[in-house]
């Protein structure tokens, strides 16, 4: 059993930014607590360049910080100067680090070998360093706050979730790619990423919708500057966009999601090294690739009302890229109770939602224009007479991490 009081961190880490999230639980909550305290890192716009957002409850803190070889290089001792607000200055809720009973880490890549939460050991820094080449933007980001936080405080348990959790029950035929079956049981397969955050919003979603959850035919709709789509029924994920690595599925940032394989092979054949296939693949193309501008969906929509082509080329190949991925999770659910938008744009960018919308009107989804354009917590944006339900729901990734340390806690 879990001890009360507790104090959960949370670290939070994706391909361009970091959330590190102080929960002070006195007991087993019945709702979703609010953090005491709030950190957010920044790089989205510029890889050497990061912006310091800290919250309480009663103050604000920015500053920026640099490094000249970017994210992966300046991150641990971007985190160790995001950590001394939790300690020190007024935005300081702890005494100490040691205060804090467990830090919990968002893991993107587990591969087949972690389906649970886990508390951190050497065999699974491995393994999370192993899954490195699956995910080169997010595990080496995860594996970084695991070891500044082991340097800092080597006292206090860790623990891992990961992204690959959700997915672990993908039906066989979903999950195997059409190769050589020797490649398959090498642990070539679909894995599916954004799970924590699936997990959490189709959970919500079945709260707030009135058939029973059992029977609840899900899109759910993860989009930042990493994209993912999952057809979620009766609460287990059964078709998932990402696959093998986060690279594949829709358009996203900079990663250029599903792209005929034999592009590769021609790039390959010109001269292009593994690596620099790497860096096109997943930070070169996409949202930056097309527009030539940026992976920040707000300075493509700035480029758009300064009416520059390559931006609304960008954009317009964004939202058909969800249409297109929204319709090919629809067969494996049979039909589809709801449409969940969720994560930073999902969340935030209401012409994304009206725009992918409007080409989804066969299949009977309606929103009320008034309603999308708010931004008001969890709500339905589809019109009275829409067949299909719109739910914008604000993700709760942190707070489903500290639940699983509650978990491994009691355990």
């Amino acid at each position: 059993m879990t001890r009360f009081p507790t104090t959960i961190l949370v670290l939070n880490a994706g391909s361009s930014s970091l959330k590190v999230c102080l929960y002070q639980l006195e007991a087993e909550p019945d709702t979703v607590p609010p953090p005491c305290w709030h950190a957010l890192l920044d790089w989205g716009e510029d890889p050497t360049t990061a912006k310091l957002k800290v919250k309480t409850s009663h103050q604000q803190y920015q500053s920026i910080l640099t490094h000249p070889q970017g994210a992966i290089a300046g991150l641990p001792a971007w985190i160790k100067a995001l950590l001394a607000t939790l300690t020190e200055g007024q935005t300081a809720v702890v005494q100490t680090l040691d205060d804090i009973c467990v830090i919990g880490h968002r893991v993107v890549h587990g591969g087949s070998r972690y389906q649970v939460p886990v508390q951190v050991d050497a065999a699974v820094k491995a393994a999370i360093a192993e899954f490195s080449e699956y995910a080169p933007l997010h595990n080496p980001a995860n594996l970084a706050g695991i070891a500044v936080m082991e340097q800092l405080c080597p006292q206090i348990p860790q623990v891992a979730v990961f992204d690959t959790a959700f997915h672990a029950q993908l039906p066989r035929v979903a999950r195997t790619y059409p190769i050589p079956q020797e490649l398959t049981a090498a642990g070539i397969q679909r894995y599916g990423f954004h799970g924590i955050s699936h997990q959490y919003v189709s959970e919500r979603a079945a709260t707030l919708l009135e058939p029973p959850p059992t029977a609840l035919r899900l899109i759910t709709c993860h989009l930042g500057n990493g994209c993912s789509l999952a057809a979620v029924k009766g609460g287990q994920c059964v078709e998932t966009t990402m696959g093998f690595t986060p690279a594949a599925g829709v358009m996203m940032g900079t990663r250029c999601g599903d792209i005929d394989p034999g592009i590769l092979l021609y790039l390959l054949r010109r001269g292009y090294s593994v690596d620099q296939l790497d860096q096109l693949v997943n930070r070169q193309s996409g949202l930056l690739g097309v527009s030539g501008i940026s992976n920040d969906l707000r300075q493509i929509l700035a480029a758009i009302d300064q009416g520059v082509a390559a931006a609304q080329l960008a954009y317009d190949c964004f939202i058909y890229s969800l249409q297109r991925g929204i319709a090919s999770l629809i067969p494996p659910l049979g039909g589809v109770d709801a449409l969940v938008f969720t994560a930073g744009i999902g969340e935030n960018a209401p012409s994304v939602r009206a725009d992918v919308c409007h080409g989804l009107g066969w299949l009977g989804v309606h929103l009320n224009p008034v309603a999308n354009e708010q931004h008001h917590g969890d709500r339905d944006i589809a019109s009275a007479t829409s067949r299909v339900r719109v739910l914008v729901l604000q993700t709760q990734e942190d707070w489903a991490i500290a639940r699983a340390c509650l978990k491994v806690l009691a355990a």
